[in-house]
């Protein structure tokens, strides 16, 4: 354990150098002062430089004694960053474009840091007990702290990896984890991140954060409300007859299907084709990049297609992020989006919230883990839900009320912290009774 908290501290201290909090001010999103124009600045991966996204367009920046500038096919654009306000000036032909920067790093407080480390406590309880969960609880209560978007799922992410590897690492030692299909997941889940971080780059460059929330909050209610649903409906299916796990129908079906190559996964008692599982895993990265919920897609997926019980799906899940949240990282870390003080907090409850919840998955039915899953799903999904008229007030696409939009916001956060104590409270009530 000590070889893995050292490994962990050097991969943070590493994305902490890469960018993030502290790093170039440049980097980030940026809009007019009329809301209609917006573009990013980002790291360039390869030659370690800034590159300038305007238009649909990108554009290297040069740097010449403390200046930085760059050339389109009509015009010399020079780029300075003003310190007196913060704000970004393009400069060409004598005209002076401002821009005000969409990303910003919040102030902590004492209260913030101790909400943090709390959510953070429960998002590992919940992780480790069901193998996802608390990457979707803890970037809506960032963004409740007023942490934007993209920083928010960036520095979930970059936190994720090292919580996810600890619970692997745990619940691996009690046999539950198919390294097999882990790993087929993994890669075709890394391909994914990276698409998806394309994704919301492009969204929050043509719409702003609003526009990256909004997408975000859509997605959580369209994602947990079907496969929380869903994943309701099959735990007391299973309680109805006996109480025993049984395969799907539909995995069942799949594995009569010869197509080549098919695996052997020892663990999960399953024979599949690849290509049934390589969608999974794509989706479970995609989600995870553009909305840090990855693993709802994962789990049920490993469950309902590949015929893994929900024990083992869980666990495997864990190994899923970890791969994830690391390539996740260091591509968000790039481009300067991480928040490596909230990364912090969050994991230090977290690391020891997860092993409590993985401990648990010993002592409970593997359906009462579809039950909190699906408990867990829908409060969020109606949290998000609330919260969408907000969004598309701000957006000026509806007419509300200032007091009904506050209200909503307020009321999207009760929710919220509902879901919280609701899923804590029921895994450690379920391991309380067990243990007697």
């Amino acid at each position: 354990m000590k070889k893995l908290l050292i490994f962990l501290l050097i991969i943070f201290f590493a994305l902490n150098a890469f960018g993030g909090k502290g790093g170039n001010p440049l980097v980030g999103q940026w809009g007019s002062s009329d809301g209609k124009d917006y573009l990013a600045i980002v790291m360039d991966d390869e030659n370690q430089g800034l590159v300038i996204e305007k238009d649909g367009f990108k554009h290297r920046l040069t740097k010449e004694n403390e200046i930085y500038s760059f050339k389109n096919k009509t015009e010399y654009v020079q780029v300075d960053l003003n310190p007196s306000n913060g704000n970004l000036e393009l400069i060409s032909n004598n005209k002076k474009i401002i821009y005000k920067k969409i990303i910003q790093f919040i102030e902590l407080n004492l209260l913030n840091i101790s909400f943090l480390l709390i959510m953070g406590l429960i998002g590992g309880l919940v992780s480790g007990f069901i193998g996802s969960g608390g990457a979707f609880v803890l970037t809506p209560g960032m963004m409740s702290l007023g942490v934007d978007g993209l920083v928010a799922i960036a520095s979930n992410m970059c936190h994720k990896f090292p919580k996810a590897l600890v619970g692997a690492f745990k619940r691996y030692k009690y046999g539950q984890v198919d390294l097999k299909l882990g790993l087929i997941m993994a890669s075709s889940a890394v391909l994914g991140v990276l698409v998806g971080i394309e994704v919301q780059q492009k969204i929050n460059t043509t719409y702003g954060n609003l526009g990256s929330d909004l997408y975000v909050s859509l997605a959580y209610v369209i994602v947990l409300t079907t496969i929380g649903g869903y994943v309701f409906y099959d735990a007391f299916r299973t309680q109805n007859s006996g109480g025993i796990e049984k395969k799907s129908k539909l995995s069942l079906v799949l594995k009569k299907i010869n197509l080549p190559p098919q695996v052997k996964l020892k663990v999960a008692d399953s024979i599949i084709s690849i290509w049934f599982i390589i969608p999974i895993g794509f989706l479970t990265g995609m989600l995870a990049a553009t909305i840090a919920v990855g693993g709802f897609i994962g789990v049920p997926g490993m469950i309902f297609v590949v015929g893994a019980s929900s024990l083992v799906a869980s666990a495997t899940e864990l190994f899923v992020a970890f791969s994830m949240g690391l390539i996740g990282s260091i591509k968000w870390g790039m481009m300067g989006l991480i928040d490596i003080r909230l990364t912090v907090i969050i994991l230090a409850g977290s690391l020891f919230g997860v092993q409590i919840g993985a401990y648990g998955t010993t002592f409970v039915n593997q359906n009462y883990i579809k039950k909190v899953m699906g408990t867990i799903m829908l409060l969020v999904a109606l949290s998000r839900g609330i919260i969408i008229p907000s969004y598309l007030s701000e957006l000026n696409l509806i007419s509300i009320n200032d007091n009904i939009n506050a209200f909503l916001k307020d009321l999207s956060f009760v929710v919220m912290c509902i879901a919280l104590g609701t899923g804590a409270f029921m895994i450690t009530k379920s391991m309380w009774r067990a243990r007697k």
